[in-house]
């Protein structure tokens, strides 16, 4: 990951900003991080982050979901695959918390496939 890039910039603002418990100024960065955001690895990883400010499980399953359409879309698989585990986990959390059981499941077994365990 390239700390240098803009994109990923704001989202390292935008966590350090979630550690102060500074959520508000969290998600502005992250907004700007989509709003900066050009190519499909960056926007895989700006619609992700932006998703952690989500104030419903719907809001952070769509912007997972979002986040995951780029991630495959990036022409190198290996840009993004750091990232799959946490995003399969974000996307299984917010389907859980809506009461998709199975559909929750299905992506945390794709976690753990990737590198991350977790279950029901």
């Amino acid at each position: 990951m390239d700390t240098n890039n803009p994109v990923i910039q704001l989202c390292i603002q935008g966590t350090q900003a979630e550690y102060a418990r500074q959520p508000e100024q969290a998600a502005h960065f992250y907004l700007r991080a989509w709003e900066t955001a050009k190519t499909d690895y960056e926007r895989c990883i700006a619609a992700h982050y932006l998703a952690r400010s989500q104030p419903s499980a719907h809001e952070v399953l769509r912007w997972n979901r979002l986040a995951l359409q780029h991630a495959q879309l990036v022409e190198d698989p290996e840009e993004v695959a750091a990232f799959l585990p946490s995003m399969y986990l974000a996307l299984g959390a917010a389907l859980e918390a809506m009461g998709e059981i199975d559909e929750a499941q299905a992506f945390y077994q794709l976690a753990s496939q990737a590198g991350l365990n977790h279950s029901l």
